[in-house]
This record gives C-alpha cells, structure tokens and sequence, in this order.
C-alpha cells in the first residue's frame, strides 16, 4: 500500500502500548496517519511512542475504556491535540477463562465492560465527528470467540460476541453517511493476552508451556499462532480509502480456522 494513503487522518488506536494495538499504531502511522495511543497504563503508552519514534505526529492519552467520563475527557484531550478523529481502533480487551459454574459476576462484568462497553463509549466519543464529516472508519477489534464458542470462555465468548453484533447494527445506522464499521477477529495471536492464557493452562493443569501452546494452536489450520503485524495489516486494509464499500463486516484473521 501507498505509505501516505492515511496522510491527513488521525486515528485513535484503544489499547495501543503492546500486542495489536502497538502494531496497528506503528501500520498507521507509516501510512501516513497521525495517531493518539490509549490505554490505561501510561508509562506502557510513552515506551511505546518512544518505540515509536515519538513526533508530534504521535501522542498518548491514559483511559480506562469502561469509564464513561474518562473517555469522553481523553477523546476531547485526543482532539485538541491531534485533530478530530477520523479512524478509531477499538483494541483494548481482556481475557479471563473460568468453567460457567465458576465464572462469578465480577468476571463477567469485567469482561463485558472492557471488551463490550469500552468500545461502545469510545465509537460514541469519536463518532459524532465522523458523521459531520461524512467521513470515517470504525474497526472494533474481535476475536474469533465472537464467531464461534470456545469452553471455559462464556463471558469473553459473549463479550465479543456482542462487540460483533454492535458492529452490525451500528454498520447500518451509518450506511449513508460516510462511516464504515468493521470488526477483524483474530485467532490466537502472539501477544501478551495469548501468554496469560498459556500461564493460566500450566498453573492450573500439570502440563508444560510447550503442551500449553500445542493445545491451543491446534485450532489454527495453519498450525501456528497469527502474528500481530497480520492482524495490523487488515486493520490498514478497511481503513484505507478503496475499503469504502466495506462495512458491517467481521473479518476472521485466523489461518482457516474460521471459514
């Protein structure tokens, strides 16, 4: 792709100090897009603009996703200092596994106000904006438990799920005006997330992290775990300007595993 396709745009990547999200910032910016990481660790987010090459091409806003008032604060802070939003990356999520008859309310509030809620109060944030631009690009990054049920995952499975659903319908809302609304859905991807799983298998079972990572790599066809620069690479690829028919799509970044 042209390295200044997104020349002009600002985009808001949720999440953005590691794993996906640090690698769709550093994808957009090289095309050409000013970027605004958000998350909840702000020394994560300023090692990673560092990483990033810093410039004033690139900033850093602390939010937690689930906080109504935070976030309307940090996409106002996000604008003045980088322009009105014109792409936004709902990245930040969490995972926690827990059979159903052990996953208590506390879990599945959790799950569902980061992964679900989050992403519903930043696209409200960012979306007024858009549609008086008659222009945008919303990409809620899933996973493919919105697509399929894994066990020992309801409350994540559903949480995605719904990310999903609100992709769908939000899609259609804004059909005529300008806005397109994706989800991608990664398999299980190389990241930190994908580690806390793999700690979580060997502390609560007796196998190695080696038995730990063939278990959950069987799920890809390809047999292996997807890289967060692939996941990075379709995220570009529905926010650059010849995706425009693109929209209420859930994308499945997952070797086959989805088809």
């Amino acid at each position: 792709m042209n390295e200044s396709i997104l020349s002009g745009r600002h985009a808001v990547v949720t999440g953005g100090g590691s794993g996906i999200g640090a690698a769709t910032a550093a994808m957009l910016l090289r095309a050409g897009a000013r970027v605004t990481l958000m998350g909840r660790d702000a020394a994560r987010l300023d090692a990673q603009r560092s990483a990033l090459g810093g410039g004033e091409g690139i900033a850093c806003v602390s939010v937690d996703v689930a906080d109504e008032a935070a976030v309307n604060a940090a996409f106002m802070h996000a604008t003045e200092g980088l322009g009105e939003v014109d792409i936004l990356v709902n990245n930040a999520g969490q995972a926690s596994a827990a059979p159903f008859m052990q996953t208590d309310l506390a879990l599945w509030k959790r799950m569902l106000d980061v992964n679900l809620t989050g992403a519903f109060l930043c696209t409200r944030a960012a979306l007024p904006a858009m549609l008086a631009k008659k222009s945008g690009r919303i990409v809620n990054v899933a996973s493919t438990a919105g697509q399929v049920g894994y066990p020992y995952v309801a409350a994540y499975c559903a949480s995605k799920h719904g990310v999903i659903g609100m992709t769908r319908a939000l899609a259609l809302e804004v059909a005529t005006q300008g806005v397109t609304v994706n989800a991608v859905c990664p398999g299980y991807t190389e990241t930190e997330l994908l580690q806390a799983s793999l700690d979580q298998i060997t502390r609560k079972t007796s196998r190695s992290e080696a038995e730990a990572r063939s278990i959950l790599v069987r799920h890809n066809p390809q047999q292996r775990f997807v890289q967060p620069d692939e996941v990075a690479h379709a995220v570009l690829w529905l926010c650059a300007p010849g995706s425009s028919a693109i929209t209420g799509q859930s994308i499945s970044v997952s070797g086959g595993e989805i088809t």
